[in-house]
């Protein structure tokens, strides 16, 4: 380890990696070394010729994928193969969120049987739909799998499933998109000499399989980091005209597109699309090799994200007054009983609620259901955790309360019966205690305190200069398992407090930090100075725990600090 600097040194041990050799692995992600042999994933054989079949016998295939930010780049990773292999019989196919919800649709599978689908390719769902998939069997439409969702007992009987969850493939944490690449890799590898497709043609696909690893909540270790690392690569020079068009929209700059940028610009305006109108618009804002469709469909994206912010900041209103009335401390130090919040109301939309469930649970530190009902007059909602437990373990121990779930340990979504919702804090809250006396679970909340307390580095403000950020970009890409580096800058003083945002709104707060010999930028996204434990004021010596951020604003360089949070 000595061939690295002090700095990066400890950053790599805070993340379990002491030796020399696993530092060389981590920092210098290699695609032939990282990428696991493809039919490790045990029915991928079978997948691969079952799709050769299909093209070759001319039949329509039908791309079923989910309306995230995981399944629509999923889609567009297969609408890539078929334009490689000039296959042009499919269609694509997005359920609304709201009018269809989440996962395959049996009404959907029997129109596809009446206009001749043969072959139906799931992207980030169908795992645990044992009926539907029956449907289609009986319907005469085989069914290829792929997903990354917790299976449960019964598998359905589909012609093949590609779910490393399901059988031994190494990398168990690969998101959806992730899994139809891996999809998409197997079939050039097995069938690419003979469409004449030129070998290494998936990687220009790792655009939309990093997009959907960044975007997803997978831990970028192993695989995953690999899939990230090109994908950002990809990102950076990708020819899509609608992701180009995207990122001008917003102003960045496409060479130097970081983790960021796609966790908190473009994932929330590619999601916008199911949450307020129609999921198509997003995977035809990614697909589209036309420039003027690729403008169009930017603007529509971001003008409808922006009425997705003012939608959740209303609902979030209306839930604080809600549990205003439980006080912030009472919730977080007594109220036994509670240890699951579950809230809602009938005229919430159901597709902005996983929003707010995150906020909700970012603020009170607890996992939240939050609820609201769909055109059809159904109770759904979405779940997030504060990683003290697994949603979908809370669920799957509660399910007498839903009608239907699904997801991972950290989101999910959610049918209740309407008759149940007024009992479901009751239940969930019962049930996190049984999992939490578990082992498993006091694993679970200790590892989540130790993320949440501890700086990966103490120190002065002399840390901040270029030097060391380029020591810290070594790790990128940051995100969910490899976060980007906390530090600790223990009493400096709170020089000057500058409110700035968009068009004069002053929604974020630019703090001018010091301590002895130097002084330090930092900004808070969506703060002002009562967002903290004490009301911040000029003059005031504090504890700062923040990252490091590069600002590349209208094209000038300026190294700063983003703040997590002031003591």
């Amino acid at each position: 380890m000595q061939k690295y600097g002090e700095l990066l040194r400890k950053l790599l041990e805070k993340r379990g990696i002491v030796d020399e050799t696993q530092a060389d692995v981590f920092l210098n992600p290699n695609y032939a070394r990282d990428f696991h042999d493809i039919f490790l994933m045990k029915d991928m054989e079978k997948a691969c010729v079952r799709l050769y079949e299909a093209v070759d016998a001319g039949e329509k295939i039908i791309i079923y994928a989910d309306y995230d930010c995981d399944g629509i780049p999923g889609a567009v990773i297969l609408n890539d193969l078929f334009a490689l292999i000039g296959y042009k019989n499919y269609e694509v196919y997005i359920p609304h969120r709201n009018s269809e919800g989440y996962g395959l649709n049996i009404d959907s599978i029997k129109q596809f049987a009446e206009s001749n689908v043969k072959l139906l390719i799931t992207v980030d769902l169908g795992i645990t739909a044992v009926a539907e998939v029956t449907q289609a069997e009986v319907n005469g439409i085989d069914v290829i799998i792929t997903d990354h969702h917790l299976p449960q007992e019964t598998l359905p009987r589909a012609y093949a499933i590609l779910n490393p969850k399901t059988d031994s493939y190494p990398e168990k944490m690969l998101c959806g998109a992730g899994v139809v690449f891996k999809f998409a890799q197997g079939f050039i590898k097995k069938y690419g000499e003979y469409f004449k497709i030129k070998n290494g043609a998936e990687k220009w696909m790792l655009d939309m399989a990093g997009l959907a690893t960044l975007s997803d909540m997978v831990p970028l270790l192993g695989e995953n980091r690999a899939i990230a690392y090109f994908g950002m690569k990809v990102l950076k020079k990708s020819p899509r005209p609608g992701l180009q068009k995207l990122l001008a929209k917003m102003n960045i700059d496409q060479k130097h597109l970081t983790s960021d940028d796609i966790g908190f610009m473009v994932t929330p305006r590619l999601n916008a699309a199911s949450r307020m109108d129609n999921p198509m618009r997003a995977f035809e804002l990614l697909a589209t090799a036309d420039e003027t469709e690729a403008g169009a469909l930017a603007d529509h994206l971001s003008k409808i994200n922006d009425e997705r912010k003012i939608i959740v900041t209303g609902i979030m209103r209306e839930a604080h007054k809600t549990l205003s009335k439980f006080g912030r401390n009472d919730m977080e130090e007594s109220d036994e009983q509670q240890k699951v919040i579950v809230i809602g109301n009938p005229n919430w939309r159901v597709g902005v609620l996983g929003l707010v469930a995150g906020k909700i649970s970012d603020e009170y530190k607890k996992p939240v259901f939050v609820w609201g009902k769909d055109e059809n007059n159904c109770i759904k909602g979405s779940c997030r955790s504060d990683g003290s437990v697994s949603v979908v373990e809370l669920m799957t121990a509660t399910r007498e309360s839903f009608i239907d779930f699904g997801g991972h340990e950290l989101a999910g979504g959610f049918t209740v019966h309407n008759e149940k919702i007024h009992f479901l804090e009751e239940s969930l809250s019962a049930t996190f205690n049984k999992i939490q006396n578990s082992e498993k679970g006091q694993s679970l909340r200790n590892s989540k305190r130790t993320v949440l307390e501890k700086a990966d580095f103490v120190g002065d403000l002399n840390l901040v200069n270029m030097k060391n950020w380029r020591e810290i970009e070594k790790l990128a890409p940051f995100g969910f398992g490899n976060p980007s580096p906390v530090f600790l800058f223990e009493g400096v003083k709170i020089e000057k407090i500058k409110k700035f945002g968009k068009n004069g709104s002053g929604e974020h707060l630019e703090i001018i930090f010091s301590d002895s010999n130097n002084k330090a930028k930092a900004v808070s996204f969506f703060s002002n100075i009562d967002s903290f434990k004490n009301t911040l004021s000029e003059g005031l010596a504090v504890s700062l725990l923040a990252t490091f951020d590069l600002s590349r604003f209208r094209g000038r360089e300026e190294l700063r600090l983003r703040i997590v949070d002031i003591i």
